[in-house]
C-alpha cells in the first residue's frame, strides 16, 4: 500500500496506525452491483482485530461497534482502502476507529464509504506479550517504479489443509490481488495476469496469523508491469514473523 502498515509509533507520540487494500468481488456484491454491509464491516473489523492484536499482543474479540456511517457506495470492481487508527488504548482494550474509502482503479477517484469504531479487548486470563523493540521490517521486496500496496488477512480453518496450514491456493489469490492492485494503480489501465515467473514457498503460514501481502512494481513496458511481491506471517500474540513465500508476477494491459 502506498501505505506502511506496520506499527511503529513515531517519537512524536502519535499513536499506531495501519492501511490495508483489498477489492469488492461480485460475491461480495448485493443486488445492486455494490459491496454488501456485512462484507464491508467484516473488512473493517478484520483490520481492527489485527492491528488490536499488535497493540495489545494477546487473543482479542470485538467488544463493541459504534459510530457506524454508511456514507457511499462501494461499486464491485472497485478497489477499497481501509484504514484503522487507535484512538484510546487501556491495559486490556483497545478503541480503533477505522474508514473504508473505494478508489477507481482506472480514475484513481477516491470516495469516503464507511467509518465505525472497534472496541478490541484481550480475552481475560491471557496476559500481554512482552515483544522486542523494533522499527520497519525489511519487507523482502527489491527497489521498484512504484509504492508498495499491503493486503493483510487472518488465516482461517477455511484457508487451511488438514494439518492447520495456509494453503496454496488462498495463499496464490491474495497474492495475485496485491499484485493486480499494484500493477493497475501505476498504469491505470485495465490489466490481466500474464504468467508467473517465480513463486518459492518458504514457510507456512498457520491458522490464527496475520498473513500481510507487500507488492511494488519493479518494471513497466509499453503493455506489461512485472511485480514482485512478498507474503509475511506474524503470530497476533508474539510478533513473530517470517518471509512465507516470494514471487514475481507480470501484468498486461488488455485496454484498447
Amino acid at each position: 500500500m502506498l501505505t506502511e502498515s506496520r506499527i511503529a509509533a513515531p517519537a512524536t507520540g502519535a499513536l499506531p496506525s495501519l492501511t490495508v487494500v483489498d477489492m469488492v468481488w461480485p460475491d461480495q456484491s448485493n443486488h445492486h452491483g455494490t459491496l454488501f454491509g456485512g462484507a464491508a464491516l467484516a473488512m473493517l473489523d478484520r483490520l481492527a482485530f489485527i492491528l488490536g492484536s499488535q497493540v495489545l499482543r494477546g487473543s482479542v474479540v470485538t467488544a463493541a461497534v459504534s459510530r457506524l456511517d454508511f456514507a457511499s457506495p462501494a461499486p464491485a470492481g472497485s478497489l477499497v482502502e481501509c484504514r484503522a487508527e487507535v484512538l484510546q488504548r487501556g491495559n486490556r482494550s483497545v478503541t480503533v476507529a477505522t474508514r473504508l474509502v473505494t478508489e477507481d482503479l482506472l480514475s484513481g477517484v477516491r470516495t469516503d464509504c464507511l467509518s465505525g469504531e472497534f472496541v478490541m479487548v484481550r480475552q481475560a486470563g491471557v496476559e500481554a506479550q512482552t515483544c522486542a523493540p523494533g522499527g520497519a521490517h525489511d519487507d523482502g521486496l527489491p527497489p521498484g517504479a512504484g509504492p508498495v500496496v499491503a493486503v493483510a488477512e487472518i488465516v482461517f480453518p477455511g484457508h487451511s489443509n488438514h494439518r492447520g496450514l495456509l494453503h496454496g491456493g488462498p495463499a496464490m489469490a491474495w497474492i495475485a490481488k496485491a499484485g493486480f492492485v499494484a500493477a493497475t494503480r501505476q498504469v491505470r489501465r485495465t490489466v490481466v495476469m500474464a504468467s508467473s515467473e517465480r513463486m518459492d514457498f518458504v514457510a507456512p503460514a498457520r491458522v490464527g496469523e496475520v498473513v500481510e501481502v507487500r507488492a511494488r512494481v519493479v518494471d513497466v513496458g509499453q503493455r506489461s508491469v512485472r511485480v514482485a511481491v512478498a507474503m509475511w506471517s506474524e503470530s497476533p500474540v508474539t510478533g513473530q514473523r517470517r518471509l512465507c513465500t516470494s514471487a514475481r508476477l507480470v501484468y498486461v494491459a488488455v485496454d484498447a
